[in-house]
């Protein structure tokens, strides 16, 4: 979930959230929960943000700005069997302006994300965000990043396609977490379009 809906409305926002982690932990245990909170300070406030998130939450993974450096994640990964999600290469439109931006070698902002990320953690709890709509890069980073697990925003509402992310960001295990929120939550059918969704993707995955 975005944190953000909850956090906007207090103490009963946050009590919902709670509730909602609870439930699903208890009826579907299997499923993989990912913290979308962006977070991204360090010392004993990053501290804090992990013990919230992993130990209060006891979601599997979150997502973290890493724009203040390896600080920011390392109280992260002292928690074993849990993932850190960087943002990456983002699917929102002004992010060109940041991301795309390159240093005297060629070397643009998110590929030096993605090789700081790859030195800090393991493809086995450290994942990136890869946004949907940005299929032109996404070879290159698999390349770049062959082992890890991508989350790939912006397939639905946002327009990405879902040939293309496939296409350029599979790997031998997968190595996707495709989402699409308000193509599903504003549906008319939201039961309908998760199911359609998960269909399109089971059918265009090859292995």
């Amino acid at each position: 979930p975005n944190l953000a809906f909850y956090e906007s409305q207090g103490a009963k926002g946050i009590e919902e959230l709670k509730m909602t982690i609870d439930h699903i932990r208890y009826h579907y245990p299997d499923i993989f929960l990912i913290a979308d909170a962006k977070r991204g300070d360090i010392g004993n406030t990053s501290k804090h943000y992990a013990k919230t998130f992993f130990e209060y939450f006891d979601f599997d993974a979150v997502t973290l700005s890493p724009y203040m450096g390896k600080d920011v994640i390392t109280p992260f990964l002292t928690y074993k069997n849990k993932w850190v999600i960087l943002l990456g290469l983002t699917s929102n439109s002004s992010a060109d302006k940041v991301q795309l931006f390159e240093n005297t070698d060629g070397t643009k902002l998110f590929e030096h994300i993605f090789k700081l990320g790859l030195q800090w953690g393991t493809p086995e709890n450290t994942m990136f965000v890869v946004g949907a709509t940005k299929p032109e890069y996404l070879k290159a980073l698999r390349t770049l990043a062959p082992d890890s697990f991508f989350l790939v925003p912006g397939i639905g509402a946002q327009g990405g396609n879902l040939n293309n992310v496939i296409a350029y960001g599979q790997n031998n295990d997968g190595g996707l977490l495709i989402n699409s929120s308000r193509g599903i939550i504003f549906s008319d059918s939201p039961g309908k379009e998760a199911s359609y969704l998960q269909k399109q993707i089971a059918s265009t995955v090859k292995w």
